[in-house]
């Protein structure tokens, strides 16, 4: 599916309230849908685009993401483990259709829709929720997920039929499994087609109904599914495992499965976007003198050098200790925050020593003009 910007697609600025995108997109709908365009694959492709983009841009929380991170926060991978909003199929396009022209939606009046006839049910997709450590973010992680959801009858391969028993074509839709409407409009001839009410849209009727799923061709099972998460999601992403949602009813498309990613809180690092903090605090001693302290990374503690004289709200910059970018190239960083801890209690002989200080130095907050005498004073007040 296109990776061009969504704002584009739709020919809407960034900032376009949700009726403009609407409207937007009712007209690229109008514009380049397949019975106005037939054979034009060029056209199917722009039809397309615009489902994609509205599907987005229409959700809040999708566009949220979107405007965050682009097309790897809401789409662009399809197949298992791509995220959510690429991958569409022409049932999922023209499922829109109810919301933007109301009813099922179906050709313009200038043919037969190829898209037309015996509905395909589909399965309802299936959610759940995945919490990551920072660890498993930074290098992916394959998770294996226990979920209770619909999947075919055993018993009757799904058809929902018993053993033995046939099935009758529908006599109010003829087997099509759809009714057919055409409404007159100031475009023309509309046409709008819904699933017949007899058979629910198959085009025919069970004669006698399997034991077990009771005709409905699912049942409620426990299934493990096993998906690759790949390094650098972040909360709030989604990821669309396709087929892995409930089963349609009697043999239709299965659902897809949403996976959504939640962080647990990591005991010493923060996160912001894909670089990391960590709150660092030494010594008065080691700030002023300068040292070697062991800071925590995702794999692992590394020492890093304390420069004499380093002042408290400094940040150090470990190039690459951060998080990597989500199917992409590049690293953040691991930004560390000095603070001089100043101890609460002190004993006699720590008092004692603070207090010489501040006499010998006659302690000003501006810094020495020579530097290094400075800092010999203070190695001789603490030998």
């Amino acid at each position: 599916m296109s990776k061009k910007d969504y704002y584009e697609v739709l020919e809407v600025p960034k900032n376009a309230t949700k009726d403009e995108i609407k409207k937007a997109y009712r007209q690229h709908a109008l514009k380049y849908h397949p019975d106005r365009n037939p054979g034009d694959k060029a056209a199917e492709e722009k039809f397309k685009e615009a489902a994609e983009a509205y599907e987005v841009l229409s959700d809040d929380e999708k566009r949220a993401r979107y405007d965050r991170y682009g097309h790897a926060g809401v789409g662009g991978a399809s197949g298992a483990g791509g995220f959510g909003g690429g991958g569409m199929s022409m049932e999922d396009i023209f499922s829109h259709f109810g919301d933007i022209f109301g009813g099922h939606f179906g050709g313009f009046g200038f043919g037969s829709s190829s898209y037309q006839g015996q509905r395909v049910s589909k399965g309802q997709n299936l959610r759940v929720k995945v919490k990551l450590t920072l660890e498993e973010i930074a290098t992916g992680v394959e998770k294996k997920i226990k979920v209770n959801k619909y999947v075919q009858c055993s018993s009757c391969n799904g058809s929902g039929a018993a053993k033995g028993s046939s099935h009758t074509t529908c006599s109010t839709c003829h087997g099509q499994g759809v009714v057919t409407k055409i409404t007159n409009t100031f475009l023309g001839q509309m046409q709008s087609t819904s699933p017949c009410p007899s058979c629910g849209g198959e085009g025919k009727i069970i004669t006698q109904k399997c034991t077990r799923c009771y005709g409905e061709g699912i049942v409620k099972e426990d299934e493990i599914i096993t998906i690759k998460i790949p390094a650098g999601v972040a909360e709030g992403m989604q990821m669309t495992v396709q087929g892995k949602g409930n089963a349609a009813r009697r043999g239709g498309i299965n659902g897809d499965m949403i996976v959504t990613f939640a962080e647990e809180k990591h005991p010493e690092l923060l996160r912001d976007g894909n670089d990391l903090y960590f709150s660092l605090f030494v010594t008065f001693p080691v700030a002023a003198l300068g040292g070697t302290v062991e800071v925590p990374t995702l794999e692992g503690k590394v020492k890093i050098k304390i420069e004499p004289g380093t002042q408290p709200g400094k940040l150090l910059r470990l190039k690459g200790k951060g998080l990597p970018e989500v199917n992409g190239y590049g690293k953040g960083d691991l930004l560390v925050h000095i603070n001089v801890w100043i101890p609460k209690n002190l004993t006699k002989d720590e008092r004692r020593i603070i207090e010489k200080f501040a006499e010998s130095s006659n302690f000003d907050p501006k810094p020495e003009k020579d530097e290094k005498n400075f800092f010999e004073k203070i190695r001789n007040l603490f030998e």
